[in-house]
């Protein structure tokens, strides 16, 4: 479901399973709970998916994966489960590879810049520098920011070798 390895060499799953994706959809919940938002199954699904693959992955490939059955989701389910996700603070679109990830951090707003492996699509998220000046300057400008995202693509450690 995530990028196709380009390259010849083994990667590690950065995908979460058993107790970890368990509690972290059980945190989940109870913030949508605090902030009197539901994190209903369709929502919880595909925050499932994304937890699960750890990488980007296509709003296609969610709706593939979407059914436990085998049975593919209608498009509107996931698309409307990511767009609430990401207003959220669960999951960040990656605008260059036109897919979705999971939130590394603490699904507060923050903003984000993404490390993009051109060659085995490895994505990691990282704290951005510089993003209290870049508020300043929008807001300089009369300009209020909503979200901040920072892509950056290149070769990651394991590719270079």
């Amino acid at each position: 479901m995530a990028h196709t390895n380009a390259c010849d060499h083994e990667h590690d799953n950065r995908g979460l399973a058993g107790d970890t994706l368990t509690r972290l959809l059980a945190a989940a919940e109870a913030r949508c709970e605090r902030a009197g938002q539901r994190l209903t199954a369709p929502r919880r699904r595909v925050l499932e998916l994304l937890l699960q693959v750890g990488q980007p992955v296509k709003a296609y490939d969610l709706i593939a994966a979407f059914g436990d059955d085998g049975a593919p989701a209608k498009p509107p389910t996931v698309y409307r489960a990511l767009d609430f996700l990401s207003k959220q603070g669960f999951a960040h679109r990656i605008e260059s590879l036109n897919a979705y990830i999971a939130c590394g951090g603490d699904a507060d707003g923050h903003g984000a810049a993404f490390l993009i492996c051109d060659c085995c699509g490895v994505t990691r998220e990282i704290a951005p520098t510089g993003t209290q000046e870049i508020e300043r300057m929008a807001n300089g400008e009369g300009f209020i920011l909503t979200t901040l995202t920072v892509e950056a693509h290149g070769l990651c450690q394991d590719c270079r070798s």
